[in-house]
């Protein structure tokens, strides 16, 4: 690998988690369609195993900086994070005997309309509860700043949608938080700071596990150099990317969700059609 290439995978990094750790992402959405684009050549499952691996350093690092702004609800989050592994081994192995194509069409399809709901609906999320959607777990959390919030989800949901999201982060290679965060706030009524930040102290769990089955199946032995500088950038951009998202109003974060939301939707409509 040549000097100019790495510097060019650690800006990449560096742009990845940066932007991935205010949505509370691990921003494998980003990496995924690049990668794939940079090296044409490389199997689906080496571009998978890589961006696995990035995510990890990505949710661990962001992890560490929403540690500091005390908005990690980490007791749901390790409950959700438990309900992710069976998920994420599932969906690791699955990118070798699955229809990718038609999965990739079908999911595409519903992020769109996930991602038009949210974008709409921005303002009043976690306004108004669905009345089958009774909560069973009360938490109240005040961050660094001194501000309080008092939210109550119902954790039977959430541990159900964990282990979807475990599945879906595993076999797209792009981390949970895409979908977590949007039913963290949409259905379980999370403030959307404390949503952002458990998502990426979920997706250490869950990332760490898709690539430990990845380094045992080999996936990533052909992706170790390529995976070292983007992790770099990925560490730097997720502190970055955790202290912006302090400043940013909670409507702005699921917009901003929303987008991302809509291109990665794009990108497995095209992905699916063309295959």
């Amino acid at each position: 690998m040549s000097l100019l290439t790495a510097v060019l995978l650690v800006g990449l990094g560096l742009v990845v988690g940066c932007f991935g750790a205010i949505i509370g992402v691990g921003g494998g959405f980003i990496l995924v369609p690049i990668l794939l684009l940079a090296y044409p050549d490389d199997d689906p499952a080496i571009i998978t195993s890589i961006s696995l691996a990035v995510v990890f350093f990505t949710a661990l690092s962001g992890s560490l900086g929403y540690a500091r702004l005390r908005r990690i609800d980490y007791r749901t989050g390790l409950a959700f994070a438990v309900a992710t592994l069976p998920g994420a081994i599932v969906g690791a192995t699955a990118t070798n005997w699955l229809p990718r194509q038609a999965f990739d069409l079908t999911f595409g399809l519903l992020l769109i309309a996930v991602s038009i709901y949210i974008a709409t609906r921005a303002g009043a999320m976690g306004s108004r509860r669905l009345a089958s959607l009774r909560p069973s777990a009360q938490r109240t959390l005040t961050d660094s700043a001194g501000v309080t919030y008092d939210y109550s989800f119902n954790r039977g949901l959430g541990i159900t949608i964990s282990f979807f999201v475990g599945f879906i982060a595993s076999f797209l290679g792009i981390g949970g938080g895409i979908i977590h965060v949007p039913a963290m706030v949409g259905l379980l009524d999370f403030p959307a700071h404390v949503a952002t930040a458990t998502s990426v102290f979920i997706l250490v769990f869950t990332a760490l596990a898709g690539t430990a089955v990845h380094i045992v199946d080999g996936s990533l032995a052909e992706g170790w150099a390529r995976m070292i500088p983007l992790a770099v950038g990925v560490v730097a951009g997720a502190q970055i990317g955790a202290r912006l998202s302090g400043r940013l109003p909670a409507g702005v974060i699921v917009r901003l969700l929303a987008v991302a939301l809509f291109v990665v939707a794009i990108r497995l409509i095209i992905a699916g059609v063309s295959g």
